[in-house]
């Protein structure tokens, strides 16, 4: 199905009012000195750390039976089934690799760091909500920009979703954020999950694309599904059609990175594009993502259609 065509379809979900699914649910909220944790009917959904490496990440990422959806490493080190590279790929995070120069991707000797600066909401119900302020600081410790994120967390017994919308806006005088493969929305999956432990982990886009050939290519959203821990489950982004630059393209790999990044294009597309930003003090630009944790994969779980859904809905 072509984007047209989702978004042809997404405008008549929203005129028949349908849902992404049944909150039956009730969220709660915990405020800690290193977080916010985040359980539905008492069950442990994620926890929003203030600081894990040089950001702010979401660990773990559970499933409605409790698996556990992404990589421990480093957040909890020891297994011997897990691989200890790419130390920067916590879980669930939100960076750039390249902001006037800095790298917040990996962290290396001279990364930046992005600050947690006020919770400003943490609120539980028939959806949680937690609202962060962030600063993304240079080695020096100079501010270069802002971020505001908020997160909403919805679901039932049966799956799961968060939505992350942020705005970032500019506080030097100019801010680029370059043109590198290396951002931005990252997930990085169970080591069962992923395609290279050839256990059944599979990458499909909403164009048909799947495993290595779904890398760098635009989507409107991209799930990885495959076996965890005895059960068939599957996390899908979904890009929202006013992200900035949507469809976003995708830096997803077979290995277990999955990450969308709306600036990498000349990685992307072989040089033929280029996808640098430059804001002026007081410029912003938002990015808007669905996560899904689900049950079988993209087609037991509807993706194509719940992305429908999720572009109907309207954004501030």
């Amino acid at each position: 199905m072509s984007l047209r065509t989702l978004l042809s379809v997404s405008a008549v979900l929203l005129a028949l009012g349908c849902g992404l699914t049944a909150h039956a649910g009730e969220f709660a909220v915990k405020k800690t000195d290193e977080g916010v944790e985040v359980t539905l009917d008492g069950k442990p959904f994620t926890t929003y750390l203030f600081k894990s490496g040089a950001k702010p990440v979401l660990w773990p990422l559970l499933s409605p039976s409790g698996k556990e959806m992404t990589r421990a490493y480093p957040l909890r080190e020891g297994d011997p089934n897990e691989k200890t590279d790419h130390i920067h790929q916590r879980s669930v995070w939100f960076t750039h690799g390249d902001v006037n120069g800095v790298s917040f991707w990996d962290e290396n000797k001279g990364h930046g760091n992005i600050v947690h600066d006020e919770l400003v909401t943490a609120e539980g119900g028939k959806t949680a909500r937690i609202v962060t302020r962030n600063s993304w600081k240079s080695p020096e410790g100079e501010t270069i920009c802002k971020d505001e994120r908020t997160l909403t967390f919805g679901g039932d017994d049966k799956q799961r979703w968060f939505d992350f919308d942020v705005v970032v806006t500019a506080v030097a005088d100019e801010v680029k954020f370059g043109d590198t493969k290396e951002g931005s929305f990252g997930i990085r999956v169970d080591e069962e999950l992923k395609v290279d432990a050839k256990k059944g982990g599979k990458i499909v886009n909403s164009e048909g694309l799947t495993d290595g050939a779904a890398w760098g290519k635009p989507a409107a959203w991209v799930d990885y599904h495959g076996p965890v821990d005895g059960e068939h489950l599957g996390i899908a982004i979904l890009n929202h059609p006013t992200s900035f630059r949507f469809p976003t393209h995708w830096h997803v790999r077979t290995y277990g990175l999955f990450a969308a990044n709306p600036f990498g294009l000349s990685d992307f597309t072989n040089k033929k594009e280029n996808g640098t930003l430059v804001l002026k003090k007081g410029e912003s630009f938002p990015l808007r993502y669905r996560v899904i944790v689900h049950s079988g994969d993209e087609k037991a779980a509807n993706i194509a259609d719940q992305f429908a859904r999720y572009a109907a809905e309207k954004k501030d």
